[in-house]
């Protein structure tokens, strides 16, 4: 098969996101002879690519990099070997556009890749039980700071009994996530699925969210069969097990790919401190009025951001979650950047220097 001759549009890769940047990209491996291809699924050392004559299981031997931000992920666009090469090997990693990225479980500050070259992240959130925003709003973080487009989906909206509460619910999460579409679906009646279906048909969307969110009913209902194994949630938390396994690229039909992921028991950040402000993007409109221009927020006089908070405009809710996410992130980001652990002790340093001239002031006041 010529390729050179094709167009983009009438590529066999097009279903799965190839377009002119990325022909671009691989130019100058087409020289090669290499094989342009889509990664659909990674397991241990082996993935299997989806190429122009179709899906082949390829080595990852040449590409395991030191760094672990390199590794190839589900969605990464590679080149492989040409057919008839026995054993097929990926020989390199296009340059990613986007990348989904969280901490490692372990206390090296470490990432780990949950999905490469996204246009949309779906969180999935059900609506089986009580809204967490605090974990929204983590999950939020993330999606902005790895450049997609955030996009919340409230699974499970036909165990809502009514509109008026679905509405509230609906109206919350909004809050919660400024500049983020909110969409409530239900995969068993179909309601919203339209809505949701014409927005990832745009591109590359990963499906996110805990066990229990309702992900694989939802890739299901948008690939039109079942594909994904589902299993049912607890009824006691609405928490289910692990039914998918694995990162798996799917291309939908109505057009546009999705990425479905294992559900995640732990979101934690990953060098998100732009993502954590596009978040917040309220506090820190109201930052720029601070007094001072490095205002923590904390006890500061003339913080635009506490005084919001006190006048109820800025609930607290929000503030104490903002503080705990940029803590969160200063920790992750000060194991591998000595600048700021330098920063951390130095305001360690005046905190402690300041408790201890409260404590001598009470002192004072109680020997009077």
């Amino acid at each position: 098969m010529n390729l050179s001759s094709l167009s983009t549009s009438s590529h066999p890769l097009s279903p799965h996101g190839w377009d002119e940047g990325w022909e671009a990209e691989f130019a100058p491996y087409a020289e090669r002879g290499l094989t342009p291809g889509r990664v659909v699924r990674v397991d241990r050392g082996l993935c299997d690519v989806i190429t122009p004559v179709g899906t082949v299981r390829a080595d990852t031997e040449f590409v395991v990099p030191r760094d672990p931000m390199k590794v190839v992920c589900t969605g990464d666009w590679v080149a492989v070997d040409p057919e008839g090469s026995d054993p097929r090997y990926v020989r390199t990693l296009l340059p990613r556009r986007t990348a989904f990225v969280r901490s490692t479980s372990s206390k090296r500050s470490e990432g780990q890749i949950l999905a490469a070259n996204v246009d949309f992240a779906i969180i999935a959130v059900s609506l089986a039980v009580e809204l967490d925003l605090g974990r929204i709003e983590r999950f939020l973080a993330l999606a902005w700071e790895s450049g997609a487009q955030p996009l919340v989906v409230l699974t499970k909206a036909d165990l809502v009994p009514d509109a008026v509460g679905l509405a509230y619910l609906v109206q919350d999460v909004e809050t919660t996530a400024p500049g983020v579409q909110v969409l409530a679906v239900s995969s068993t009646d179909g309601d919203g699925l339209d809505v949701l279906g014409a927005v990832v048909a745009g591109g590359t969307s990963v499906l996110l969210g805990q066990s229990g969110a309702g992900k694989s009913t939802l890739a299901n209902a948008l690939l039109g069969e079942d594909v994904m194994a589902v299993q049912a949630a607890r009824d006691m938390d609405g928490k289910g097990r692990h039914t998918t396994t694995t990162r798996n690229l799917l291309v939908l039909p109505g057009g546009g790919v999705l990425i479905d992921t294992p559900g995640l028991r732990g979101v934690g950040l990953f060098d998100a401190e732009s993502g954590v402000g596009q978040v917040f993007s309220e506090i820190e409109e109201l930052a720029a009025s601070c007094r001072f221009q490095d205002c923590a927020h904390e006890a500061e006089p003339g913080c635009a951001v506490l005084a919001a908070a006190g006048s109820g405009v800025l609930p607290e809710r929000r503030l104490e979650s903002y503080r705990k996410l940029l803590r969160e992130n200063q920790r992750i980001v000060a194991k591998t950047d000595a600048r700021v652990r330098a920063e951390l002790r130095k305001e360690w340093k005046r905190r402690g220097a300041q408790g201890r001239a409260a404590m001598e002031v009470k002192r004072g006041d109680r020997g009077r």
